[in-house]
Order: structure tokens, then C-alpha cells, then sequence
């Protein structure tokens, strides 16, 4: 599935890297399959996406359970970096039944104080 989001091309600190999403407000979209998605694949993809997206993953991130596999489902969980947390809410998007496909977007919040 494609994605319209701006690819951010310089190599960032970890704290900008952070910061240059939430100033930015970006979202992404990953597939993963099964009736939910695993909290640890779940952390993994939102990880290996943000990595793509700026050029490093972030320290951690924490998701309290698996998502479901409904749209509009939402869990939220938190980016772990440089002594720093930041919500990140996912919701999902869609679910191809045939192909147990769940589609899901994410996006970065304003520091955790």
C-alpha cells in the first residue's frame, strides 16, 4: 500500500529524530497479518517505520497489548528516547479478511511532561 508521506533525509540525533516528527505531524501505514496484531510485531513495525522514515529508530517503543483487527480500533502507545517519551496513537484502517491484512496508521504526539 502506498504512502504520501515527505521522507525526512538527514541523519538526526536521536532527540531530533523525535522531534522532527512531532513537529512535523506525520503519519505512516504498515500490514501485518492475523485477527490482531501482536504487540510486539506491532512495536516493531512502528519502530522499523519511523527508521525509515527519519533514518533511526527510536530507543523503544511501548504498546500496552495487541491491536485489533477492526477498523478503527486504537491503542496508544509511547516512544522511548533520550530520556524523553512521546505518545504515539495507532488506529487501524483496514482489515482485508481474505489475506487477514490489517492496515494501520500511526502518529507521533507532543512530549509526555
Amino acid at each position: 500500500m502506498g504512502r504520501s508521506v515527505p521522507t525526512i533525509r538527514a541523519v538526526l540525533a536521536p532527540a531530533a529524530v523525535v522531534a522532527a516528527l512531532t513537529l512535523t505531524g506525520c503519519s505512516f501505514e504498515a500490514s501485518v497479518g492475523g485477527r490482531s496484531v501482536d504487540e510486539a510485531d506491532l512495536e516493531q513495525q512502528i519502530s522499523d517505520q519511523l527508521e525509515e522514515q527519519v533514518g533511526q529508530a527510536p530507543e523503544e517503543i511501548d504498546c500496552p497489548g495487541d491491536l485489533d483487527a477492526e477498523v478503527d480500533a486504537t491503542i496508544e502507545c509511547t516512544l522511548n528516547d533520550s530520556g524523553e517519551s512521546y505518545p504515539v496513537s495507532v488506529v487501524v484502517t483496514g482489515v482485508d479478511e481474505d489475506t487477514e491484512q490489517v492496515s494501520f496508521d500511526f502518529e507521533v504526539g507532543d512530549l509526555i511532561e
